[in-house]
């Protein structure tokens, strides 16, 4: 379990890393803070996209091959990212992390098995996710930046184990036990709609009109697609369950939500309450490991509380906590309402991971799973797109 969470989790220190630091990274490139925030958006971008496509990697050629080709393009990435001088170069070594994590995430979830794991695993992120913003701005002035997001290449400390024990549970002459290769060919032109319509939401806080055109259209193409090919890249079998297409829809709401406060709630307080930077730092530090811990509890108990009532509260106390950001003016009710989001991002993807995952057959297990974390990653995507609009522009 600890293996996988070190697999799964530095991700979530790298991704929040730059929270605290954009201005110093837009100087450092020569660009505009808002510019410089589209490292967040690549980085999101490519997990969003990534997890369906490594999670398609795991069903198709099993485990071994996802967590190589993860931990291959982790390694690249971060070379490039700390070896550019430019950004757009910059920008593809982001997302090349990205992209390669979101292997690594597939694997841990295809191995965690229940909510108990995934609990562990999601309270991991929120956790190193609380410590990124303070993390990001310490390494930033001991080091550099690009140091500070290179903090993901430390999941490739725990490949080595989490491939021993692949190796052990699988079968030499057949596929892992957690899923077996799909027959056929690849699905290029599903994965194609399902990436440019992901990537249209993406861009809409930053470019509505062209962005809803490309998805629109993609969207459209994409159902014609899936009804012509109904076991391709988005299968309809899994689109069709009702459990499935809820618990998709709550984690990309509180993710979103969750995001947008996580960077946006360091500007609120310094404009509303006059705060340090350090003290904000600290602050939210606190509120999200706290919000992280009662996550990792509350996942479970999930069990014994049954689905209806899991779903409630991560509705209530997410709407409780939006609410707090808008109006709010002092720093104790805007960092509390960081740690109830990071509260209900984390319990839904401990508790609604596994209830999608569950609904559907078990060879269709894994496609499942990546397209919930990609509801999810959708709202990292979208979080931070919002926060640059609403606050940070």
């Amino acid at each position: 379990m600890l293996w996988l969470a070190l697999l799964a989790t530095p991700v979530a220190a790298g991704a929040n890393a730059p929270v605290l630091i954009l201005d110093d990274m837009g100087r450092s490139l020569g660009v505009g803070t808002a510019t410089a925030a589209w490292l967040v958006t690549a980085f999101a971008w490519a997990m969003t996209v990534g997890m369906p496509l490594m999670a398609t990697l795991l069903r198709r050629r099993g485990a071994r091959a996802a967590l190589r080709a993860g931990a291959g393009l982790v390694l690249g990435g971060t070379v490039v990212l700390v070896a550019s001088p430019w950004l757009p170069l910059t920008l593809v070594g982001r997302a090349a992390q990205a992209a390669g994590a979101a292997g690594l995430i597939a694997v841990a979830m295809s191995l965690a098995g229940d909510a108990r794991r995934m609990g562990v695993i999601s309270a991991g992120f929120g956790m190193l996710g609380a410590s990124g913003p303070l993390l990001g701005e310490r390494i930033t002035e001991a080091v550099s930046w690009r140091a500070a997001l290179a903090v993901s290449v430390l999941a490739l400390l725990a490949v080595p184990a989490v491939g021993r024990h692949i190796a052990k549970a699988t079968p030499a002459e057949g596929p892992p036990a957690e899923g077996s290769p799909a027959e056929g060919r690849f699905d290029t032109r599903g994965a194609l709609l399902l990436a440019t319509l992901a990537t249209g939401l993406i861009l809409l806080p930053t470019y509505p009109l062209p962005a809803i055109g490309v998805a629109v259209c993609a969207a459209v193409l994409l159902a014609l697609h899936i009804r012509r090919h109904p076991d391709g890249f988005v299968p309809t079998t899994v689109l069709r369950t009702p459990v499935f297409r809820t618990a998709a829809l709550l984690a990309l709401t509180l993710s979103t939500s969750y995001f947008v406060l996580l960077f946006s709630v360091p500007r609120l307080i310094a404009r509303r309450a006059d705060w340090s930077a350090g003290a904000v730092a600290t602050g939210q530090l606190v509120a999200l490991l706290t919000g992280s811990a009662l996550a990792l509890g509350f996942a479970a108990i999930s069990a014994r509380l049954g689905r209806v009532r899991v779903r409630a509260v991560l509705l209530t106390v997410g709407t409780l906590a939006a609410t707090t950001a808008a109006w709010a003016h002092s720093a104790p009710a805007l960092l509390a309402a960081a740690g109830a989001a990071v509260f209900c991002a984390t319990g839904a993807n401990a508790t609604q991971s596994m209830d999608a995952a569950s609904a559907v057959p078990p060879t269709q297990r894994p496609t499942a799973i990546g397209l919930f974390t990609l509801g999810y990653q959708l709202g990292g995507a979208l979080g931070p797109a919002l926060a640059t609009l609403l606050v940070l522009g």
